[in-house]
């Protein structure tokens, strides 16, 4: 694959121009050190879908609200799926994505699992390389910034009986963000979850769906509300096994020197940003193991040592370290609660490779702009 230049595929999104787009100055002051995914571009991508026609009316419109019918499903009965990725610029001011066909695939993985259409690949593809052509000036140039993309589906049929939509909306949405851990990489606090699950067995763990979000609000409360930052969810089957965080993905780093994560198995999400860690660690000639992790295995091993650092990880804050774990019956310091040099190492590599100061051997990298 050529970096150098932009790869284009073959969409037609009739483009119209914001009129009143924001000026360099405002968008410079919308765009300094605002919270996560509150400021947004002056554009929209979007397309319709429906049953009679397929996907169609493929366009980029200024920024503005959604008009949808009280009934529409996706009000009602959460029919929608979304996706997270980013835009990166690069120091000769080019713009790239990571991995962006995973998301894709992902994107329509969890349509099906929502009984809505896929979106052929090259419409996601596209909506992304069209929207940024015209909003490239919102990806930010300043070190671990970026322009958050949010591509969803939304069932749109007015309709209160419960069955799939027969009219279903694309929108692409782009929000400039800061570096997650501005004053430097911070480890956080993970509250194990109390008699909350995140997915069970047959559900809508696997598929990126509001509803899943939505369930995990609760219990994240409780995490803030016992000082702690994430909420670890465990099995629904059996209250046991380790599975996610509320949007990341979990490792253990042992003394041993393996490194463990718990094995997809239809209840917690296929992280893209969990499927290249584990590809850079074995590169490296670790021993990544994908097993059930029993919270008593983690606890024990951060307990004794055996298990050296805990990290987490997801599209928006890259690699985390864990510092601690924490139930109403213990309250464990991981290693020396300190950013652990594995976890540290491995978010240099990806976060260099995702801004071009580290060579993309993995053909990751998208240059779109």
């Amino acid at each position: 694959m050529d970096h150098h230049a932009p790869e284009h595929h073959a969409t037609a999104f009739a483009v119209t121009r914001n009129p009143a787009p924001a000026s360099d100055a405002e968008r410079a002051r919308r765009m300094d050190s605002q919270p996560f995914g509150t400021v947004f571009s002056d554009h929209l991508a979007k397309a319709t879908w429906t049953a009679d026609r397929g996907w169609h009316d493929r366009r980029i419109e200024p920024f503005g609200d959604l008009v949808l019918h009280p009934g529409a499903t996706v009000l009602h009965y959460g029919q929608q799926v979304f996706e997270g990725l980013k835009a990166y610029r690069w120091a000769d001011g080019s713009i790239h994505l990571f991995r962006p066909e995973a998301n894709a695939a992902r994107f329509n993985a969890s349509a099906v699992r929502m009984a809505l259409p896929p979106l052929p690949e090259e419409d996601f593809l596209g909506s992304i390389e069209e929207l940024l052509g015209v909003d490239a000036a919102w990806v930010p140039d300043v070190e671990e910034t970026s322009l958050y993309l949010r591509p969803m589906l939304i069932g749109t049929e007015p309709c209160l009986g419960v069955r799939p939509s027969a009219t279903v909306g694309y929108v692409l949405l782009a929000s400039p963000v800061g570096a997650y851990f501005p004053n430097g990489v911070k480890p956080v606090s993970i509250w194990v979850a109390q008699g909350f699950h995140r997915a069970g067995a047959g559900g809508t763990g696997q598929a990126k769906t509001a509803g899943n979000y939505a369930a995990s609000m609760l219990p994240q409360q409780q995490a803030q509300d016992h000082g702690c930052d994430q909420v670890l969810f465990l099995d629904a089957s059996r209250d046991m096994y380790v599975e996610e965080l509320g949007g990341m993905n979990v490792f253990a780093v042992r003394r041993d020197g393996t490194i463990w994560t718990p094995r997809v198995t239809g209840t917690i999400l296929e992280g893209v940003t969990r499927d290249s860690v584990i590809e850079l660690l074995r590169g490296d000639g670790r021993d990544v193991i994908e097993r059930d992790i029993s919270i008593d295995e983690l606890r024990d091993g951060i307990a004794s040592g055996a298990v050296q650092e805990v990290f987490a990880c997801g599209t928006a804050a890259v690699v985390t370290p864990i510092a601690r774990l924490v139930a109403p019956s213990y309250d464990l310091v991981v290693g020396d609660g300190g950013p652990g040099t594995v976890t540290m190492a491995l978010r240099q590599r990806l976060t260099d490779i995702q801004y071009g100061h580290a060579e993309d051997t993995h053909g990751w990298m998208r240059r779109v702009v």
